[in-house]
């Protein structure tokens, strides 16, 4: 990767310009940037899918939106071209675009983008907290009470405690799960997921099917999330569900899923969903938690960089040497304070 100067983005009808306050750095353009999975844009390609900042310029047709307002960017946009996108379902589009994935991203200091992927900021809620709401937060909160449904009283596990999972950890203690473990082989990741109200953290390493039937009285979990994204990690949930439990894929990667048994799955009734993404919806719920205080994200942040440093976050977060929730990057220095 490299920090270059290039001409300013002009929005064209439908779009605005907005100047970015903050941009989270995500596993997922880990995977891309190291080869793991395909890009699909040409390259140079801008990276960056997790920004919050002010509109800076808006283009001809488009509604309410004014220059100097503070928002959060659902990440994507609609090919227009599909069935779904021409009967005027956007939210159902067939070909959806990820931002820093399919066209230029937010690890700069202006990102162009279409009008209807904006979410107001809330009063009193942070760029940072406004940034990292896109996917690190509203993608494990889609994934939990739309794709997982979990319901109160129900018991749920959590395997990768990153940016994700430790979201994830929050969210199912918020919608009323009874019982909460997390999963991950680095201790201040376990620390940390206990701070934010697991019950029980283990060790990969260690016998987690047993250990979760212990605590649970014999009964396991109803929800398994898989934040990482691997095979051995859904094996080893399977192992850890009650009879008819669920498993999410929530983490991303190449690697081939070997469930086991097919008898075994059948006779069990265990259902795995594969998932990707939120909603604009999600997103603006997830804001209004932040907002209102149901959702704490005081421990999200683990730095701030300014753009000139993005490699070095990329590779803090390669390295795995320390224990991150989100490395922010700030374009444009440091935001101002929330509704200043």
């Amino acid at each position: 990767m490299s920090v270059e100067a290039i001409p300013d983005p002009v929005p064209g009808p439908g779009e605005v310009v907005v100047k970015v306050a903050a941009c989270g750095i995500c596993a997922s353009d880990l995977h891309f940037i190291h080869g793991e999975m395909p890009l699909p844009a040409p390259t140079p390609l801008t990276m960056g899918h997790e920004p919050s900042g002010t509109i800076a310029a808006v283009g001809p047709d488009v509604p309410v939106w004014r220059e100097g307002d503070p928002v959060s960017l659902h990440a994507g946009k609609v090919c227009m071209a599909c069935a779904r996108c021409a009967a005027g379902r956007l939210e159902e589009c067939r070909n959806p675009q990820v931002m820093g994935i399919h066209y230029d991203g937010a690890w700069a200091e202006f990102v162009r983008v279409p009008w209807y992927s904006m979410a107001r900021i809330p009063p009193g809620v942070s760029f940072e907290h406004a940034a990292i709401a896109c996917d690190a937060v509203s993608t494990p909160y889609a994934a939990l009470i739309d794709r997982g449904t979990v319901r109160p009283g129900e018991r749920v596990g959590i395997w990768g405690i990153g940016g994700l999972g430790t979201h994830a950890v929050q969210i199912a203690r918020m919608a009323g799960a009874s019982f909460v473990v997390a999963v991950d082989p680095i201790e201040a990741a376990r620390e940390r997921a206990r701070a934010v109200g697991a019950d029980l953290a283990l060790d990969p390493s260690e016998d987690v099917p047993g250990a979760i039937r212990d605590a649970t009285h014999g009964r396991g979990l109803d929800l398994a999330v898989d934040a990482i994204g691997r095979s051995a990690v859904v094996r080893q949930a399977m192992f850890s569900l009650e009879r008819g439990g669920r498993i999410v894929l929530m983490g991303q990667s190449m690697e081939s899923l070997d469930a086991g048994p097919i008898l075994f799955l059948s006779f069990l009734g265990t259902s795995i969903l594969g998932h990707l993404g939120y909603s604009k919806a999600h997103l603006e719920q997830v804001l209004d938690l932040i907002a209102t205080g149901r959702l704490d994200l005081s421990r999200s942040i683990s730095d701030r960089l300014p753009l000139e440093r993005v490699q070095e976050g990329v590779e803090r977060l390669t390295s795995k040497e320390e224990s991150t929730v989100r490395l922010v990057v700030l374009p444009n220095g440091e935001p101002p304070a929330p509704g200043s």
